[in-house]
């Protein structure tokens, strides 16, 4: 059979980085499959698949904005524009298989594969399924699912939890603390902190980081700070005259910042919750209180209802952050306790598991 599959989706890391493990598990199996990536025209897959080794067409499409519908009136013409742009793209590839990942692109493309009976695969990376996801399970060949439960979104026979793929630099990370902290040119003595809050940032910890910084100094802390780009020049001036505070907008190998790192503030994204739990990291987690339907907290709360990780609100941020990284930094036993608890929480080998299930199904 000729394999020629189509991977749809993207807007966030959390859906590209799973997307291109799964392409890369397939092409290691089948040398000769052909993939073609659909997104979302000015999202950040437009860039990273590329950089990725892959081909990628955009759509013209965006999601629906809760925050001022105005500006959903251009949405129906956008939906039907892309659903002609994604007829155009079958026409010419013709794909054997089609896998969604969410982001914008991933309903019209999902949804018009299975109007032509094409088998189709969805991934939710989230313990909370989005709304398109939920409508396209309803006749999806299989639905790979990050956690158990899932059940209550769609349809159990087809429901096989695989855990959410991980970049292969990251879940095979053989680096050590000592290498990991001369990269950032810090003190292999100190306690490490590394703060990420996605490629665009977070403003609650970074703003709850910039208030505090000295902080980190008195408590003999070091910080490996990610602040992305929203305002990085502010928070990189900020830190400026702190030795113990390594600031940049990006880390690119950030294989280096996880091994650097004894405890990890974070987002509470299905991927960084992945990834944490696969390398086995103490983790103080902040949710995105306005993601879709709330799913940050409710993957947060996965892991601190087993005492795997610890949770301060986003409201609550710039006045218990930093002081809960403190506390937590004080207690080794109880980072060693949250580590072993999220260990226990991981799924890996998750693109191998994916694409072994899809090329099964297409056998």
């Amino acid at each position: 059979m000729h394999n020629r599959f189509i991977i749809a989706g993207g807007g966030t890391g959390g859906h590209i980085f799973p997307a291109v493990a799964i392409a890369n598990a397939i092409k290691y199996k089948v040398p000769t499959a052909e993939i073609l990536f659909i997104g979302a025209v000015g999202k950040m897959e437009m860039e990273k698949v590329p950089q990725a080794g892959y081909e990628i067409k955009g759509l013209d499409i965006a999601g629906f904005n809760r925050s001022s519908l105005l500006k959903n009136i251009s949405l129906p013409w956008k939906l039907i524009k892309s659903f002609i742009q994604v007829r155009t793209i079958f026409a010419q590839f013709k794909p054997t298989a089609v896998i969604g990942v969410g982001g914008y692109s991933t309903f019209p493309v999902l949804r018009y594969a299975q109007s032509k009976g094409i088998p189709t695969f969805i991934h939710e990376a989230n313990s909370f399924a989005g709304k398109s996801n939920i409508l396209l399970g309803k006749k999806a060949t299989k639905i790979f699912v990050g956690s158990q439960g899932m059940e209550k979104f769609f349809p159990k026979e087809n429901v096989l939890v695989s855990g959410n793929p991980v970049r292969s630099s990251i879940e095979n990370n053989y680096l050590t603390r000592k290498d990991a902290l001369a990269h950032f040119k810090l003190d292999e003595s100190k306690t490490t902190v590394l703060a990420v809050g996605g490629s665009l940032g977070a403003a609650s910890i970074n703003n709850a980081l910039m208030a505090h910084l000295s902080e980190f100094e008195k408590n003999n802390i070091q910080l490996i700070w990610q602040t992305g780009k929203t305002n990085a020049s502010v928070f990189q001036q900020a830190a400026a005259s702190f030795k113990n505070v390594w600031v940049g907008e990006f880390i690119t190998q950030m294989e280096y910042g996880y091994a650097a790192a004894d405890i990890v503030i974070s987002r509470a994204g299905a991927m960084a919750v992945t990834e944490l739990s696969v390398l086995g990291k103490a983790a103080i987690l902040v949710p995105f209180p306005f993601a879709a339907e709330d799913h940050q907290t409710a993957n947060a709360m996965q892991l601190v209802n087993n005492g795997a990780a610890l949770l301060v609100k986003d409201s609550d941020a710039k006045d218990q952050l930093v002081q809960t990284v403190i506390e937590l930094s004080s207690k080794p036993m109880e980072q060693e306790n949250m580590k072993g608890q999220i260990r226990k929480m991981a799924l890996r080998n998750a693109a191998d598991f994916v694409a072994n299930q899809i090329l099964e199904s297409l056998s």
